[in-house]
């Protein structure tokens, strides 16, 4: 079992700084813009389509949207016509289906589990969405969740981008949850309610090519492609895989995200095209919302479900900050902050079936 420690009221870490993060980047660079518009293209090329005559092969379970879109997914533990519970894994920036929470069999079928992982869109085997909002994830696995008769009520549980996937979950579609758990979400610097010294020491973790990653994301979205893309300037350190975005336990349990089994899908996850996937993902992401994560209200006033928030004290690429403050605004969240664990710590020994317990009133 993973030490953990329910935090409410921790103190706010102190500002880095008097000047505000954005001022710092005022406006991108002429140059950069010329040298954009000149040397590199900035509309993305059309997706590779699964399926079709030029995409990728169909190898996957898929379940049609109403309008149209195919959504690929796998199933671990029971069968779901017999689960007692119902969990619906969210996946994180640059993953797919298989990139599931790793949940011991011996529990999956001791707390009679049905765990199903899915591609969000653009992803896998799904079918991009280029009509993709912050709601959409949220009716997208509702009606997942309908075509595969997992009933009334089921879990979530959402990684990363995935994680951050699951406050839009909360926000359009509460009353389909049994219950929800956010592991290293990422976060918006824009949402709105945040103090500026909070997002200003979040915003400072992150190292120069990704702050600069994300601002060009929210504010000039239309050349993200071109940003993520381009061989002048630094581009996403996810993307390139930059080591220095994990911390020290990140790095002792990395080996556990890669690996034959990886290798065997890990072609799949970008294959229809990094624009439908992974720009898009910054894009919805980091833009514009229609509602912050403190704006929301206790989805289970009769404690009828609960939310759980776990993020790790060394998180290199989702800084802790803002995950915390959420908590500490909302004592209806149960917060698990882990010290000294960093970004990957759902890959430690024993994680995923403590957080299963514990999303599952088990622990």
């Amino acid at each position: 079992m993973v030490d953990s420690s329910e935090t409410k009221n921790k103190p706010l870490p102190s500002s880095s700084s008097s000047s505000g993060m954005f001022k710092r980047l005022a406006a991108v660079p002429l140059l950069v813009l010329l040298t954009g518009l000149i040397f590199e293209p900035i509309k993305p090329q059309p997706p590779k389509i699964c399926g079709t005559a030029n995409g990728p092969p169909v190898t996957s379970n898929r379940t049609k949207l109403n309008d149209g879109r195919h959504v690929a997914y796998v199933e671990f533990g029971v069968p779901r016509e017999k689960a007692k519970n119902k969990i619906i894994f969210i996946h994180g920036f640059d993953a797919c289906r298989y990139d599931t929470l790793k949940v011991s069999q011996e529990l999956l079928e001791e707390l009679s589990i049905y765990l199903v992982g899915f591609d969000r869109p653009g992803y896998g085997e799904s079918d991009p969405d280029p009509k993709k909002t912050v709601k959409s994830i949220a009716t997208d696995i509702e009606e997942m969740a309908d075509n595969l008769q997992l009933g009334p009520k089921f879990y979530v549980i959402g990684f990363s981008m995935g994680g951050e996937a699951v406050w839009s979950v909360l926000k359009y579609i509460p009353h389909r949850l049994a219950g929800a758990a956010l592991l290293g979400p990422v976060a918006n610097y824009w949402w709105s309610g945040f103090p500026a010294n909070v997002t200003e020491e979040a915003w400072n973790v992150q190292l120069p090519a990704d702050k600069w990653v994300v601002w060009v994301a929210h504010h000039f979205p239309w050349l993200t492609n071109w940003w993520n893309s381009q061989k002048y300037f630094p581009s996403s350190s996810v993307i390139t895989q930059d080591v220095r975005i994990f911390c020290p336990n990140d790095l002792q349990v990395l080996h556990k995200w890669g690996g034959p089994a990886r290798a065997a899908y890990v072609g799949q996850i970008v294959q229809q095209g990094n624009h439908e996937s992974l720009h898009r993902d910054m894009i919805i992401g980091f833009g514009s919302w229609d509602f912050s994560p403190l704006d929301l209200e206790n989805p289970f006033p009769n404690n009828e479900g609960s939310v759980h928030l776990w993020h790790g004290t060394e998180d290199l690429i989702v800084p802790v900050h803002m995950s915390r403050y959420i908590a500490q605004q909302h004592p209806w969240i149960t917060y698990h902050e882990l010290p000294t664990a960093g970004h990957m710590f759902i890959l430690g020994e024993g994680m995923g079936d403590t957080i299963v317990r514990s999303l599952l009133g088990q622990d």
